[in-house]
């Protein structure tokens, strides 16, 4: 699969996520199959630039090409600007963010509030387009809510103000993440248009990816949710799409050795204080459904020390690994 001038390793893609898509993650992801993965997403308000979150969720140092960054917005200008901004730092690509259904973001009229008013997308869409030198992404919903399941003609709208590709999540604004994905409503903005389509929502099984590539006709599939404390998820759909077999499940040494690594690059992102707190939700994620993770999670949730932490999470996957082995 292509955007612009840059052709990817597979079409898969991890879905930017608030709070979860660090660079951190995204180097997980990518390490095991992932083959796209932009930023969390970034506001185009120009006083927040400079700030250190704005800056940390910006970071792509030693990311591998290219180097996607994620925007959000509703104001043309002020969206043109944050993308100039986030190329001349080191954007390949910029992913304009129409599909996030939180309140704080939809209540200041950016995220998926913006499918209410196509000529404001379009107004948008051009600036952006206009105001870089690579390729622009778009992330949307299909639609505002049941009665107004407008994805087909705001993807009409973005291949016309050239926009390279386009992820669809497959519910409605008021739908959030309730309910089941329309794919049968991705497969008609597919068929609507000639870029790449990208079908999110719901992706959580290798069998599951094959379906949806096959009922939607998309070109990629985005996994979010699914790929939280399961970043192997894109390895067995990787292979799973390659050769119609499942692979095993990771043994508990490597989900051990695994997350170890991955808090030990948290603690150097955040430092020690942040990291560790940043660390407590990958945790748990990770831990999820095994013997004794609820007691785990209580008591690993209580240390604030990088070195208790390590320590009692080698401690628990260890014990996992034994009990599996008697």
């Amino acid at each position: 699969m292509r955007i612009g001038p840059y052709k990817l390793k597979n079409n898969l893609f991890l879905a930017p996520m608030a709070g979860v898509t660090d660079r951190p993650f995204r180097h997980l992801c990518r390490k095991l199959g992932a083959g796209m993965a932009a930023s969390e997403m970034v506001s185009s308000n120009s006083l927040l630039w400079g700030s250190k979150k704005t800056l940390r969720r910006a970071d792509h140092a030693g990311e591998e090409d290219p180097r996607a960054v994620q925007i959000v917005g509703s104001d043309p200008a002020m969206m043109a600007q944050a993308a100039r901004y986030n190329m001349d730092n080191g954007a390949q690509i910029i992913d304009i963010n129409m599909g996030c259904p939180a309140k704080k973001i939809c209540n200041v009229y950016a995220g998926s509030a913006l499918m209410q008013n196509e000529k404001l997308v379009a107004d948008i869409l051009e600036a952006v387009v206009k105001s870089v030198d690579v390729p622009v992404t778009l992330k949307i919903r299909t639609g505002w809510d049941r009665a107004n399941r407008n994805g087909a003609m705001i993807a009409r709208v973005a291949e016309d103000s050239g926009i390279q590709a386009l992820a669809v999540h497959g519910r409605t604004r008021a739908d959030a993440f309730q309910g089941e994905a329309e794919y049968d409503t991705i497969a008609a903005i597919k068929a609507a248009v000639k870029i790449p389509v990208v079908a999110n929502g719901d992706i959580s099984t290798p069998e599951k990816a094959a379906d949806v590539l096959a009922r939607t006709g998309a070109d990629g599939l985005m996994i979010g949710r699914a790929a939280q404390g399961n970043p192997w998820i894109f390895r067995e759909i990787g292979h799973y799409l390659a050769t119609g077999e499942k692979l095993a499940p990771p043994p508990v040494s490597e989900v051990r050795d695994t997350l170890l690594a991955h808090l030990e690059t948290l603690y150097t992102f955040y430092g020690e204080y942040s990291g560790v707190r940043m660390a407590r939700k990958h945790i748990s994620w990770y831990s999820k459904g095994l013997r004794d993770g609820a007691a785990f999670r209580h008591r690993v949730n209580q240390v604030e020390a990088r070195e208790a932490q390590m320590a009692m999470v080698r401690e628990f996957f260890d014990r996992q690994a034994l009990e599996l082995a008697a």
